[in-house]
């Protein structure tokens, strides 16, 4: 069987690295909130497609995302079969210096390169790769294998948000599907899978069935959907407010989606299918892109806000209409809406799009970028301009977008905070409403707040904006109750944590993630598999153990049968010894016993009683019946 080793480009990425502005492991710090320093949000994003490609395959893989160049050699010491390596165009040099690496350390494995980089000719790329794929991944994967095509596995793949340095929630990732067939004329995206949708999970019930896969890890748990615009398919997204309908609990969803999809829909529909976030394309307000036809955008944003959902919009800098005064006059329009994120991208031309046709037919990519197409190539980040303008230059354009970005903050302040705003905002609309989904809409945004009541003081001392903070802190008092002591103690120390966190970012500590290196199908490798897979098998008084290592570091122990006093302590013994070994988050799914001794349960959570915060307990869902049998 072949032996498959997916990886991303090597660590460290970033401008003292040689890399262009907003590359990195992040979207929000690197690009969406640059501006906003130790207040802004941090999660690192792993390389999505090669975990989805390693979970539909039969073969041994192992999947690396941001390995060093010691890590990724170590690895092609094993000389794998395939190496796939995963890029866009401004990682071109990374790529190169990995696929160089390979020839070097591992020259009998084939270079596989995928990922939006391959927008390049087959023979910029030659020198680097054996196969190029320029499609859905784990497709063309299985056919290279010679594997059976099978129905698509989704996989586990769960992003940490961090805050102050410090995990505040845990996202789980949906890949609904990929491209668009709005064919804007800027998208890599819609025009690398020719304006065409493929769709990865086919109906509202089968993202249903993931988001109830992660809600198992983590009741509670926050979704990303991503699909280029979601709400475009009417039929699915409905079948998928159905479904959380019925399901009874309320989600918290953030998708993409434009304004043309949006409009079809009430405001009551987007939030009963747990939709509270959403990333609308503004850009501009005569850019004439056909997605932004149906209700006005004013309009639209405000009915969002006013009923707690989160806005993400992303504005273009250097479109041909613009001059100065009207990318001020377009970025007041916007600001006034208040959106809760904004990204300001520079117009530029991408392989492949009709942007780039246009531009590359009326010679209007700048000379330097003509001569050397590896800083074109490099720079391809939304943060330079590379196009002649008819009436502003390059330096013009770049100064406004990073006056784009300085007035978003300036004017709305942290985005935690506009955040925490607009929830107040939506429990104030639905606490009261007659729709039982949304009353249970307005206790998420009530307790989303309430998590967030030790932020203010870093705010009120540390952040740009403090009397607006204040203010805000105010009503927040006034509608949920003052804090308590145990949320002043905790503001108390986010205020340490901020400035902690000011410090790394100053003198750049600890801002490149380690890799995060994952195995399939390749049994007992793992320091964890050894340490939790030991639990398995029978106990002698009648229960059995199954343990599945899950992403985000989370291990799924199901206990089934009978379980007696001594089982339970023999049980209770194994998990603590391996959680006081291993970091992982455990969840002891105990649904399938069927029969347990007096005190089976309460001795087993007693002896787990330490680890409470790393440990989540499944109970049986007959637990009376069988409190009535012991």
């Amino acid at each position: 069987m072949s032996q498959v080793l997916l990886t991303s480009v090597c660590r460290p990425l970033g401008e003292r690295y040689g890399d262009a502005p907003s590359v990195g492991y992040e979207l929000l710090f690197g690009q969406v909130t640059r501006k906003q320093g130790l207040f802004s949000p941090r999660a690192n994003h792993v390389q999505f497609s090669l975990e989805y490609i390693a979970e539909n395959l039969q073969a041994p893989t192992t999947v690396l995302h941001y390995p060093s160049r010691r890590e990724l050699i170590r690895e092609l010491r094993k000389h794998p079969e395939y190496v796939g390596i995963s890029f866009v165009l401004s990682t071109f040099h990374k790529m190169k210096q990995a696929a160089a690496l390979v020839r070097r350390y591992s020259p009998g494995s084939k270079i596989i390169l995928g990922g939006y980089g391959t927008v390049l000719s087959d023979e910029e790329l030659a020198p680097w790769s054996d196969l190029i794929c320029r499609e859905e991944g784990s497709g063309f994967m299985q056919r290279l294998l010679g594997e059976r095509a099978a129905p698509r596995r989704h996989p586990v793949v769960i992003s940490r948000l961090r805050l102050f340095s410090r995990e505040v929630s845990r996202t789980g990732m949906i890949f609904g599907g990929l491209g668009c067939p709005n064919g804007c004329d800027f998208c890599c995206t819609s025009h690398f899978f020719k304006r065409k949708h493929i769709r990865l999970l086919d109906t509202g019930r089968d993202i249903y069935r993931v988001i109830q896969r992660y809600q198992e890890i983590e009741p509670g748990m926050s979704m990303v959907i991503l699909d280029e615009d979601f709400l475009l398919n009417r039929k699915r997204a409905l079948e998928l407010r159905d479904c959380v309908v019925a399901g009874g609990r309320a989600l918290s969803i953030f998708a993409f989606a434009s304004i043309k999809a949006i409009s079809q829909y009430t405001v009551t529909e987007i939030l009963e299918m747990g939709v509270d976030g959403l990333w609308i394309g503004y850009e501009g307000t005569r850019s004439g892109y056909a997605k932004q036809t149906g209700r006005p955008v004013a309009e639209l944003f405000r009915e969002l806000r006013q009923h707690g959902i989160s806005v993400l919009a992303s504005m273009i800098v250097g479109l041909p209409y613009q001059t100065p005064a009207i990318i001020d006059e377009e970025l007041t329009g916007l600001l006034d809406l208040h959106p809760n994120l904004s990204q300001f991208l520079i117009y530029g031309p991408t392989p492949g799009t009709p942007f780039y046709e246009q531009v590359m037919r009326e010679d209007r990519l700048h000379r330097d970028l003509v001569d050397d197409r590896e800083t074109y190539y490099r720079n391809c980040t939304g943060f330079r301009a590379m196009v002649t303008h008819p009436t502003m230059s390059g330096a013009e354009i770049e100064t406004a977008q990073e006056h784009c970005f300085s007035e978003d903050l300036r004017r709305l302040g942290p985005s935690m905070f506009r955040s925490i705003e607009t929830w107040l905002l939506g429990y104030e609309t639905l606490k009261d409403s007659e729709n039982p989904a949304l009353r249970q809409k307005a206790e998420r945004f009530a307790n989303e707040i309430r998590r967030a009541y030790p932020v203010f003081l870093a705010g009120k001392v540390l952040a740009q904006g403090r009397q607006r903070i204040a203010a805000l802190e105010a009503k927040v008092h006034a509608a949920l109750g003052a804090p308590t002591m145990s949320e002043r103690l905790s503001s108390v120390a986010a205020l340490g944590l901020a400035a902690w966190t000011g410090v790394t970012l100053k003198l750049e500590l600890f801002q490149h993630p380690p890799l995060t290196r994952r195995t399939f199908r390749v049994p007992n490798e793992s320091l964890p598999s050894r340490v939790w897979r030991r639990l398995r098998g029978d106990d002698e008084d009648g229960h059995r153990v199954e343990v599945e290592l899950r992403p985000g570091s989370t291990v799924w122990v199901t206990v089934a049968g009978t379980l007696s006093v001594a089982g339970a302590e023999r049980l209770a013994a194994g998990l603590a010894a391996s959680l006081q070994r291993r970091k992982e988050r455990l969840v002891l799914d105990l649904d399938r016993i069927v029969q347990a001794e007096g005190e089976a349960l309460d001795r087993l959570a007693e002896r787990l009683r330490e680890y409470a915060e790393r440990v989540r307990m499944v109970m049986p869902a007959c637990l009376d019946a069988l409190d009535a049998a012991v």
